[in-house]
This record gives C-alpha cells, structure tokens and sequence, in this order.
C-alpha cells in the first residue's frame, strides 16, 4: 500500500505562484513514477506533469510547460510541482500519483494510487 497526501493547494491571483508538495508513505520502494493531474469542473482529468524516480526524467503537458517544474526528493520520498504564471484556467483539482510500472507512457491516466486532491483556484 501507498499513501499520497498534498499540501499547498490554495487560491491565488493570476500571474502568482504556488508550490504543492506530495508526501509519499508506505511501500514506495517500487516507484517507477509520480506525477501530478488535474481535474477541473465539467472536465476530464488532465495530466499535468510526471516524473521518474530513478533518473529524474520529467514530461510536461503541453499548457503548463514552461510554468510548472516538477522535482522530486527520492529520499524523502517526496514530489513537489512548483507552479508560476498560474491563469485561470489552471483552477482545478490537483491529484498526485503514483505508479510502479513502466509499461506506461507518463502521461497515461494508469497510475496505481492518488492521493486526496488539494484545490487550487486562480482568481482573474
């Protein structure tokens, strides 16, 4: 089992800052991946960023590149996605994921566990 928690969700203007951090616990031994999606009202859930855990190979989708970085801490166990020149439309729920195979791309929605979700809300 795999636990994910996130924390830094909040609301801000647009063009501000805001940095969320996952904090894995359990049996992450196995991690091939973590990674961030999002879901806003009325739309499906959309990836956002990923990252593998043992060589820090990163995707991005193609809205938040050059925004948003995501980075890990493989001994706390830990992923943040630091997000700048936040608009509106990057108002959602953000999810962080985690998965132990590879036999996926990145981007593709299979990951093994999620956490709760942390809201983010840029105000125009």
């Amino acid at each position: 089992q795999v636990q994910l928690v996130e924390i830094g969700g909040g609301l801000v203007q647009a063009g501000g800052s805001l940095r969320l951090s996952c904090a894995a616990s359990g049996r992450t031994f196995n991690t091939y991946a973590m990674g961030w999606f999002r879901q806003a009202p009325g739309k499906e859930r959309e990836f956002v960023a990923a990252i593998t855990w043992s060589t820090g190979r990163t995707r991005y989708a193609e809205s938040v590149k050059g925004r948003f970085t995501i980075s890990r801490d493989n001994a706390k166990n830990m992923v943040y996605l630091q997000m700048n020149s936040l608009k509106p439309e990057d108002t959602a729920v953000y999810y962080c994921t985690q998965r132990s195979s590879s036999s996926y791309s990145l981007y593709n929605v299979n990951y093994d566990y999620w956490g709760q979700g942390t809201q983010v809300t840029v105000s125009s």
